[in-house]
């Protein structure tokens, strides 16, 4: 990610939702669910049909990233992380980049709306 586009975001504005009013555009497939948390915090739980895509790929080399947002077919991504802080951020910097992107806080914020919280998917082992 370039410095310009680094500053940008420090400068946009992102829209805070909650996961009430995110839960039915999730459930419709009109938006994408993303825990932009680092692999490390995944293991206590993700909410169900969250993406994982850490917070510092998307700052970084984008190798998850990228694939990911060239499949999202124009629908607006949903994020979390912790508290709201880092998702807050990833918001931002996708908002600069012009694509439809909400922070939706933290992962208890989406537990408290009753949304399930599963374990995150193994991780997938290279095909040798």
């Amino acid at each position: 990610m370039s410095i310009l586009t680094l500053i940008k975001a420090m400068f946009t504005a992102a829209p805070r939702l909650t996961p009430a009013e995110c839960a039915a555009r999730v459930r419709g497939g009109e938006a994408l669910l993303v825990d932009v948390r680092e692999p490390g915090e995944w293991a206590g739980g993700v909410a169900d049909s969250a993406q994982l895509l850490p917070l510092s790929d998307l700052t970084g080399a984008r190798a998850q990233w990228k694939p990911f947002l060239a499949g999202t077919a124009g629908r607006e991504i949903l994020l979390y992380c912790g508290v709201g802080g880092r998702s807050g951020l990833a918001a931002r910097i996708l908002i600069a980049e012009g694509v439809r992107a909400a922070n939706t806080g933290g992962l208890s914020a989406w537990r408290d709306a009753g949304w399930p919280v599963a374990k995150p998917p193994a991780p997938r082992t290279p095909a040798r």
